[in-house]
């Protein structure tokens, strides 16, 4: 997808994730054919989409089209695409959901930062349609790094952060295979804050104003805005991301759970129907206390060559 000289290109597969929003996907493989730096291949996984996403994906040659024959959430979706990238051996993994559409220089300027600021995840300046910051998507500083390692990221021209989302996170290959793929079982909600917390413990994550895409969500709210049944998911993966995760230090865990619960109490105070988030809120503390997230080689089982392709993927982790 580049004129110029391979071995001085970085190699970047991207991955998008789809769910039914076949115009939205079309709009996002057109903004990364556009990239001043453009990936080397593009791997779209379709969600069992209602509507034509796989074809409209799969009208473009330089996209490799995973079609799956079940919903798996966003964290299946990103653990399946990842799994088949892995298998072109780039250097950078780049990952969006299908209503992330980057500008130009987006990917360019999060490969440059991240190089400079040698960080293994990076992630983009995130904004609703009218160019205002997507408080869904707002960045916060390492409030655990040290001093010498936040002054390093400013002068690359980023901001150091402990996480980042799946709203545009680059990631270094050797990361990713160091330390897995996202759990799959946590379907929607907090799989990218595990996973990016994991791939950055002991290294280093970057936010990068200078790259900015366009999250064209309904409206510009964030998740704690009446989230309805998915609250549950919320409640859940958070209790499975303290208990079971090693993402996170035990410090880093108090600080974090602390800053949860605020925001479910927010979350819970701000909604029109309490009673429907209580019952989400108690039935996400039993099944995060009394389960676990399944191995992904069990929770995206029957997917054929994904499945291959996870198995894989996680034998050789490490």
């Amino acid at each position: 997808m580049t004129d110029q000289d391979p071995e001085a290109v970085p190699n970047v597969c991207a991955v998008v994730v789809a769910y039914n929003r076949r115009d939205l996907l079309a709009e996002v493989l057109a903004a990364l054919r556009t990239q001043t730096l453009r990936p080397a291949r593009v791997v779209v996984v379709d969600n069992d989409s209602d509507d034509d996403s796989a074809d409209v994906a799969a009208s473009h040659p330089e996209v490799d089209v995973v079609r799956l024959t079940r919903n798996t959430g966003g964290a299946g979706g990103f653990a399946a695409g990842l799994a088949h990238a892995l298998e072109q051996d780039p250097t950078w993994v780049w990952l969006m959901d299908d209503d992330t559409v980057p500008e130009p220089a987006a990917l360019a300027e999060l490969v440059r930062v991240a190089t400079q600021a040698h960080a293994v995840v990076a992630g983009s300046r995130v904004v609703w349609t009218d160019g205002s910051e997507h408080p869904m998507n707002t960045p916060r500083e390492n409030p655990f790094a040290p001093s010498p390692q936040r002054e390093a990221a400013r002068v690359a021209g980023g901001l150091d952060v402990r996480s980042t989302s799946f709203v545009s996170m680059l990631a270094r290959t050797a990361a990713v295979r160091r330390r897995g793929l996202p759990v799959a079982d946590y379907f929607i909600w907090n799989d990218d804050f595990e996973y990016s917390t994991r791939l950055i413990r002991g290294a280093r994550g970057i936010h990068v104003p200078s790259s900015v895409v366009v999250h064209k969500t309904k409206a510009p709210a964030s998740t704690d805005v009446d989230p309805g049944e998915r609250f549950f998911h919320e409640v859940r993966n958070k209790v499975w991301l303290f208990a079971r995760s090693r993402s996170l230090t035990p410090r880093e865990k108090i600080v974090y759970g602390g800053s949860t619960l605020r925001r479910w109490v927010r979350t819970v105070a701000r909604s029109n129907d309490r009673a429907l988030l209580l019952r989400c809120l108690l039935r996400g503390l039993r099944d995060g206390v009394t389960t676990a997230p399944r191995a992904n080689v069990r929770s995206l089982a029957g997917l054929g060559a994904t499945t291959t392709a996870v198995e894989r993927a996680e034998a050789a982790r490490g």
